[in-house]
């Protein structure tokens, strides 16, 4: 009996510390139950606050290479009789400028620019001069774009030809000059010899009939013609800068 009491305090002590180490379900489900609904609750709230991503447009500067070659056909017909520099000269692309199997720039976009010199010569100075300068080209939706190019020929015009500097160049002295100067020889020789019945009249006739061909050819002059319709050829002289969002499609 006397065991049976002295071990009573050591079982309730053994019981009472185990209760006090056992969690208790009553305070720590509330707890949890808590703490989770209030991270959901913050979550939401940012959510709710971060601004909904915006599509950007898919844009990309693109650009021409020098060298690019662009084909024109002539709106405005040029001509060193009528026009000056200063003037404006207009023209549509006749065939598409491509950049990785892309069009650029299509058929029928419009290209303009300026005739900088433009010298109807003499022929014992040289031959009549044609100098342009390409400035702007305006897309079929109206969207304009800077150029700079060289001209490098006129394909359907025989009548000119392009020098290394881009200048077009009419003709100069050729086989019909030496017709006008032949006929006119002649036609001294023809005169000198009626006027003395002699062969020394023919010759000097033939001498001043020349003089005077000679005198006429130096104070004519060439002109260079462009009429409307004339294929010209350029290559571009620098980088010509485009967005492909506003490029040819």
């Amino acid at each position: 009996m006397k065991k049976l009491l002295l071990l009573l305090p050591l079982a309730l002590a053994i019981a009472a510390a185990a209760q006090t180490s056992k969690p208790s379900a009553a305070v720590t489900r509330p707890l949890s139950a808590t703490t989770s609904a209030d991270m959901a609750q913050q979550a939401g709230a940012i959510a709710q606050a971060a601004p909904a991503p915006v599509a950007q447009p898919e844009t990309t500067d693109l650009a021409l290479p020098p060298g690019t070659p662009v084909y024109m056909k002539l709106e405005t017909p040029i001509s060193t009789r009528t026009n000056k520099a200063g003037d404006r000269f207009a023209g549509r692309v006749t065939q598409p400028v491509m950049l990785n199997s892309k069009t650029i720039i299509p058929v029928g976009a419009a290209l303009e620019g300026k005739i900088i010199r433009v010298e109807d010569m003499r022929r014992i100075h040289g031959t009549p001069v044609i100098d342009l300068r390409p400035e702007l080209v305006t897309m079929p939706d109206g969207t304009r774009y800077s150029i700079v190019a060289t001209i490098v020929d006129t394909s359907n015009n025989k009548a000119v030809n392009v020098d290394d500097e881009g200048r077009i160049h009419g003709r100069g002295h050729d086989g019909r000059d030496w017709k006008e100067t032949g006929i006119a020889t002649g036609a001294g020789a023809g005169v000198g010899a009626l006027v003395t019945h002699s062969g020394k009249g023919m010759l000097i006739g033939a001498g001043i009939g020349a003089t005077a061909s000679v005198v006429r050819w130096l104070s004519k002059t060439r002109d260079a013609s462009l009429p409307a319709g004339t294929e010209i050829v350029m290559e571009l002289s620098r980088p010509m800068l485009l967005s492909s969002s506003s490029a040819g499609q």
